[in-house]
């Protein structure tokens, strides 16, 4: 299979994490996003929403957004959870991530690292800091009374919310603030087979 992403990218990154945790063979593309590689003719004929990570598999067949890849290469895996319950605590936590975490700790994170931070994107920025914090402070709270988010084992939940949680300072937020996500932090950094960001 091959996996198109660019690695410094919280939704790539995660991807390229479980391959690592579940030692899956793959062949990695590196795609530059500033650069508008997902806008070539080429590349919007396997993902016309010209986003990345994006899987290719065997048949030539794709799949897109990345808590849908996690889902299918953790499928068989007790990371995507044990039961029926687990297993929608663990979709629970990843539509968390998408909609209450990363549009404001990612996309803060962007104008930072990527952009360089430019006055004319400061307002946006800052904008996006209590969200993220908000979302920071729902994880904290998961973490004070659990080890990992669905319980005392790690999911794909955890690699969902690690990939920009693991960079929030990058946008601004100080994880200072928060020990049972930095504890949360070193013990995902702490598995066998863990590869970091760089």
């Amino acid at each position: 299979m091959k996996i198109y992403g660019d690695i410094q990218s919280g939704n790539c990154y995660k991807v390229k994490l479980l391959t690592s945790l579940l030692d899956i063979e793959h062949e990695w593309i590196e795609v530059d996003i500033l650069a508008k590689e997902t806008h070539s003719a080429s590349f919007l004929k396997m993902n016309p929403n010209g986003k990345i990570p994006l899987l290719e598999l065997d048949d030539g067949t794709f799949i897109s957004e990345s808590n849908a890849i996690l889902n299918y290469l953790a499928y068989d895996s007790n990371l995507a959870g044990v039961c029926r319950f687990s297993k929608a605590k663990v979709l629970q936590w990843q539509f968390f991530e998408q909609y209450s975490h990363e549009p404001f700790i990612a996309v803060a994170r962007f104008i930072a690292k990527y952009l360089g931070l430019p006055e004319d994107r400061k307002p946006e920025y800052e904008a996006k800091q209590a969200g993220g914090h908000k979302a920071l402070k729902v994880m904290e709270e998961q973490l004070q009374s659990t080890l990992y988010l669905v319980g005392n084992d790690i999911t794909i939940a955890d690699i969902s919310l690690y990939g920009y949680t693991h960079v929030a300072h990058e946008g601004g937020f100080d994880l200072s603030e928060y020990p049972a996500i930095q504890k949360w932090i070193d013990r995902i950094q702490s598995h066998p087979n863990y590869i970091s960001m760089e």
